[in-house]
C-alpha cells in the first residue's frame, strides 16, 4: 500500500527547482576558481535566471529557486523577481561550500547568514534549503538539526544515487521526517528504479545526457513508485551555450558541464509541457493556505 498522503496524490505532484548559481561558481570549476575570485567574473546568472523565468511563464509552471546568498547580494533585484513572479525563494547556502566541508557551527553561522540575506531582500520566509553538491549525508548528522534550529522547514539536499561528485546509493528515495522531534522534511530530488539500479530522474547533468524521450520515462516511472512529490532541478548556466568556456579545468569536468547546452531550453520545453509544475513548498504541504 502506498504511503502517500491524500495532499500529494494529486496534479501538484511535480516539483521544479532550479539552483541559482552562476557558471564559475559549480562544484566542477571549484578546483580552478576560488571564492575570492568570483567578483572578477561578468555575471550571467542574472540574465539566465529571467529566462527561466520567462520560460516557467510560457509554460503556466511554478518552482523553487535556491539561491546563493552571494548572487542575492549582487542581484538583489533578482531575488525580488523571482518572488514577484509567484515563485519559492530558498536557500542555497551562501557561497557553494559544501556541507561535509564545513563543521557544525560553521554550517550553521552560514545557513542563517543567507537565510536572513534572502528573507531580506526577497521580503518572504525561507522555508527551503538545499545543499551544495548535494552534501548533506550520513557524514554530516548534524546538518538538518542546524537547518531546524535555523528556522528552515524542509531540505532538498540529497541525490539518492552512486555517483563520484554526490550521492548515496543507499538513501531514502522517499521524503522523510529526519529528526526525532521534530517535523523538518528532508525531499531528496527524483530517482527511478530499473532492473535493481537506482537511476537519477531529477534533471541537470543527467537530463542533458540522455534522450527525451528517456528522462520522460524515467519521470513517469518516478511518479509511480514515488510516495510524494517528483523533485526535478536544473541551474540557469544549462540554457546559456554562450557562456565563457573555462579552458583550463579538467577534460571530465568540461564534458560534464558543457554537453548539450545547446539542447537545454528546448528540452525543458518540452518536459514543463507534459505535467503541471509546482513549487517545492506547494508539493510537500507547506504553502500558504488560502
Amino acid at each position: 500500500m502506498s504511503k502517500t498522503s491524500p495532499d500529494l496524490e494529486n496534479e501538484n505532484r511535480f516539483a521544479m527547482s532550479v539552483d541559482v548559481e552562476d557558471y564559475f561558481q559549480v562544484w566542477a570549476f571549484s578546483d580552478i576558481v576560488q571564492h575570492s575570485q568570483w567578483d572578477d567574473f561578468s555575471l550571467r546568472v542574472g540574465d539566465t535566471t529571467r529566462r527561466c523565468l520567462d520560460l516557467f511563464d510560457a509554460h503556466n509552471a511554478k518552482a523553487t529557486f535556491f539561491t546563493l546568498g552571494w548572487v542575492a547580494e549582487r542581484d538583489p533585484a533578482l531575488v525580488q523577481e523571482i518572488v514577484k513572479r509567484g515563485h519559492e525563494l530558498a536557500s542555497h547556502g551562501y557561497n557553494h561550500t559544501k556541507v561535509d566541508q564545513q563543521t557544525k557551527s560553521e554550517f550553521l553561522a552560514d545557513v542563517k547568514k543567507t537565510k536572513s540575506l534572502l528573507e531580506d531582500i526577497g521580503g518572504v520566509e525561507v522555508k527551503g534549503y538545499r545543499a551544495a553538491g548535494f552534501s548533506i549525508s550520513a557524514n554530516t548528522p548534524w546538518a538538518h538539526e542546524a537547518l531546524a534550529e535555523a528556522g528552515h522547514l524542509y531540505s532538498s539536499s540529497t541525490h539518492p544515487i552512486a555517483h563520484d561528485h554526490y550521492g548515496d546509493k543507499g538513501a531514502d528515495r522517499n521524503i522523510y521526517y529526519p529528526l526525532r522531534d521534530a517535523r523538518f522534511i528532508e525531499a531528496p530530488v527524483a530517482t527511478a528504479q530499473i532492473a535493481g539500479k537506482r537511476v537519477s530522474a531529477a534533471g541537470g547533468g543527467w537530463f542533458r545526457a540522455a534522450p527525451l524521450n528517456v528522462s520522460k520515462y524515467l519521470l513517469a516511472r518516478a511518479a509511480r513508485t514515488l510516495d510524494g512529490p517528483v523533485i526535478f532541478y536544473f541551474h540557469p548556466w544549462e540554457i546559456d551555450p554562450d557562456q565563457p568556456r573555462m579552458h583550463q579545468a579538467k577534460l571530465k569536468s568540461k564534458l560534464r558541464h558543457y554537453l548539450n547546452l545547446n539542447r537545454m531550453q528546448q528540452k525543458l520545453a518540452a518536459v514543463l509541457s507534459m505535467h503541471r509544475w509546482s513549487r517545492l513548498d506547494d508539493t510537500l504541504g507547506l504553502g500558504i493556505k488560502p
